[in-house]
């Protein structure tokens, strides 16, 4: 900054202020030091800065299995989110969930002296993991159930598991299959609820429920058992991905959609309406996870002193296609 302010021919505190982007510097001046910055290549030292005012504008990012489509639009929206608020993301992404390996990524962030970190905890060992955070730094859990004392936002999993379940009784199916998630995920957990609630309220006996991981290789498996079954007429699947597996079983084994079952996805993939046929679904909003997620981070950072945890949920969106149709 020395070198800087000698180049310009100001003082160290006229950089200073240029840096800060104070109003008080004359245009021709703040020109001069812009120009020595960008002429001796100058860089601040955001260490040092983040020693001073105790913010390095760096948020910290722990997530669980990127390659699915949930997770990674999650993480998308929030560092989206994140850099809008003028902060950069620093993001540990682990392969598997175990409470060492969670521990580690809060700890290696938090000695990256972040200022704050959102957990996106979809499976409930992620969530029981939250409980290792470091005292002292800020924190919000995405998908993260009842996460004790620490913020959460989520989609509302039970209300999008209802919306499908009581479309589909709508169009006057008397009962509705289901294709869950893996048992772990807080989120196949909610839209198995949101279903068996549906289904209760209806006054209809729910199926047993068949297993699928989110891959659509396993809602092929479990598609090519419906198939098999005269008295299915209306599916829903946990996920986009599952229900094109289910899709190509019906269609290898000549079961019609929708003329002969309708099928429900969710997430709203970009790929789903291209479906054959295109797919009605529940929609997430990842962006708006990202948003609220962030804005609670920042009023928890911004605050005085510790903050009740906030629990925001955001609702889904259904989307109807031609997958459905009435009876």
């Amino acid at each position: 900054m020395a070198d800087v302010a000698k180049e310009a021919g100001v003082s160290h505190q006229t950089v200073s202020r240029v840096l800060n982007d104070h109003p008080n510097v004359r245009g021709d001046t703040r020109a001069r030091v812009l120009e020595a910055i960008d002429k001796l290549g100058y860089r601040r030292n955001l260490v040092a800065r983040a020693l001073v005012t105790r913010h390095s504008r760096t948020l910290g990012v722990v997530s669980f299995d990127t390659t699915l489509y949930g997770p990674a639009s999650t993480v998308y929206g929030i560092e989206q989110a994140a850099r809008a608020a003028g902060y950069f993301v620093s993001i540990v992404s682990l392969t598997s969930i175990d409470k060492v390996g969670v521990r580690d990524a809060l700890d290696y962030l938090a000695d990256q002296g972040v200022d704050g970190i959102v957990v996106v905890a979809p499976q409930r060992s992620a969530a029981e993991a939250l409980a290792d955070l470091p005292v002292g730094v800020p924190a919000v859990a995405v998908e993260g159930g009842q996460a004790g004392d620490v913020a959460v936002v989520c989609v509302d999993q039970v209300e999008g598991g209802r919306l499908a379940t009581e479309h589909l009784l709508s169009l006057g199916h008397e009962t509705v299959w289901h294709v869950r998630g893996p048992a772990d995920w807080l989120e196949a957990e909610g839209r198995v609820a949101g279903w068996r609630a549906a289904l209760a309220r209806a006054g209809r006996a729910a199926p047993e429920p068949l297993a699928g991981d989110w891959s659509p290789r396993s809602g092929y498996e479990a598609g090519r058992g419906l198939a098999r079954m005269a008295d299915v007429t209306a599916v829903f699947v946990a996920n986009d991905q599952m229900a094109l597996g289910v899709l190509r079983a019906f269609a290898e084994q000549g079961v019609k959609v929708p003329e002969q079952v309708s099928v429900v996805g969710f997430d709203d993939i970009p790929e789903s309406e291209f479906f054959s046929p295109p797919l009605t679904t529940v929609r997430q909003d990842f962006g708006a996870v990202g948003r609220h997620s962030i804005g609670v981070l920042l009023r928890q950072i911004e605050a005085d002193g510790p903050r009740e945890p906030e629990r925001l949920v955001v609702p889904p969106t259904f989307v109807p296609r031609v997958s459905t149709a009435r009876r």
